[in-house]
């Protein structure tokens, strides 16, 4: 099949965050656009309105006619979806192309000038600011994005004229191997999902194999400190940096009493002064840079630098207030690796210090659990209260002996701490009258937030 046969491209596992920036991509082209997910949720529902035929049961018979002919459909699948899935297996059969949403991707980063973001944290919100700056410049790109950038309300940007994509590089099952970037930003290498890399080594492995993708004539921009050697390509350009220390990094930090930080962006290209972020959280001050060196790279000004992160309104699930005021917080923050929970804690810390602060944490995975539970049970006791919901599993079956109580059992003796089924949650949060409340992980304890709001805002 060539590319120009395609008239329709059907996903299974269409409801993730990753596969619908794609989606929205070929419905952008006026392609015909279907696909399966296990159940809808309000992305899925967003995304029948935008024209996606959808369904969500594994049914043959609910596949589109159009995308039943393996000469004009394109199959994009996501690696959580087990190979036994009976419409996966249909169209393995039946001689369809079949494709990893990664690989899709890394097609159009061969095509057009990929600006790559990796990292086992932050490279959501890194990518999002990035592509924010470049949107209102006047170079501009487009963007598939790993959340809903609250600027524009979606995770996926089109543009008709610049030669710029920008694409979250996931490292899962190794996806970002597919991906040949112009520029990369590498924001950590914590070890994470090692039920596909078996070890920390493997892991970190994979990250350097990453960095040998980079085109020759481009440019890696690595955070200082971390435990990766790079193996670039001849001609690459590599650039750390750091909040206060690197090629890239800030001077003269200053949080203001409105809650604001300004800072001084200092580049071997040129130096911005008074860079201004709204909210007052430290690892945001990281993000901005790196995400500004890229931009900068790309020939944006300092006038676009600093309007952009000025304007910058975040990323939806990343350390989100859906609630702030004298009496009652709340945000809800996609943390799901220890070091994510981590830097939460220490930003609402920091913010809050002298209020009650409460977590409602879901594990994600029960491998992840098993391999962390200790990491999780010394960030978490961080907060002042922990209420610990069963783990989520996604992907995975029950691993024997892994359960939240892992962590319960190990966090720290003066920490309130109480185990809760996921569904409880709103009830629990109606009978109490919290302080400060953050709903913490990557499962759907999130989908139960409007309702926890719409509680708190009624108290």
């Amino acid at each position: 099949m060539k590319k120009n046969d395609i008239q329709a491209v059907y996903f299974i596992g269409a409801g993730g965050i990753g596969m619908s920036a794609i989606e929205r991509y070929f419905l952008s082209r006026g392609y015909v656009v279907a696909g399966y997910d296990r159940m809808p949720s309000e992305l899925t529902l967003q995304l029948e309105k935008e024209g996606m035929l959808l369904h969500y049961e594994e049914d043959i018979d609910a596949i589109p006619y159009a995308c039943k002919n393996p000469e004009t459909c394109l199959v994009v699948y996501t690696p959580a979806v087990p190979a036994e899935h009976k419409e996966l297996q249909w169209f393995r059969e039946r001689g369809f192309r079949v494709e990893k949403r990664a690989q899709v991707l890394g097609r159009l980063t061969e095509d057009n000038l990929g600006l790559c973001f990796a990292g086992t944290h932050g490279k959501t919100t890194t990518s999002t600011i990035c592509a924010h700056i470049l949107r209102q410049s006047h170079i501009d790109c487009t963007a598939f994005l790993g959340g809903i950038s609250k600027n524009y309300d979606t995770n996926y940007l089109l543009s008709r004229e610049s030669e710029y994509v920008v694409i979250e590089a996931d490292e899962f099952d190794r996806s970002f191997h597919w991906l040949r970037p112009y520029m990369s930003v590498i924001t950590d290498c914590d070890p994470d999902h090692l039920d596909v890399y078996g070890t920390h080594e493997a892991y970190t492995e994979s990250f350097r194999h990453y960095t040998s993708l980079i085109r020759p004539d481009g440019v890696l921009v690595i955070r200082r400190g971390i435990a990766l050697s790079p193996d670039v390509k001849k001609g690459v350009k590599v650039y750390d940096y750091g909040r206060e220390e690197g090629d890239f990094h800030a001077e003269n930090i200053v949080c203001d009493e409105k809650g604001g930080i300004t800072f001084d962006f200092v580049s071997p290209l040129e130096t911005v002064r008074r860079i201004s972020l709204d909210e007052p959280i430290l690892i945001n001050i990281d993000n901005s840079i790196a995400a500004m060196a890229i931009a900068q790279l790309c020939g944006c000004t300092a006038d676009e630098l600093r309007y952009g992160v000025k304007t910058f309104k975040g990323v939806a699930r990343r350390f989100d207030f859906k609630i702030r005021d004298s009496r009652h917080v709340l945000l809800s923050d996609y943390a799901h690796h220890p070091k994510e929970i981590l830097r939460s804690a220490q930003s609402i810390r920091q913010m809050f210090p002298s209020r009650k602060i409460t977590a409602v944490f879901q594990p994600h995975l029960y491998s992840r659990t098993r391999d962390f539970y200790k990491d999780f049970a010394e960030a978490l006791s961080l907060f002042d209260q922990v209420f610990l919901c069963d783990i989520y599993p996604a992907r995975e079956a029950p691993i024997e002996g892994v359960t939240s109580r892992l962590i319960y059992d190990c966090l720290a003796p003066g920490v309130e701490k109480e185990m809760v089924k996921t569904e409880s949650v709103p009830e629990i949060v109606k009978e109490n009258d919290f302080d400060v409340l953050i709903i913490l992980g990557a499962g759907d304890l999130d989908s139960y937030v409007p309702q926890i709001a719409k509680i708190i805002r009624e108290k």
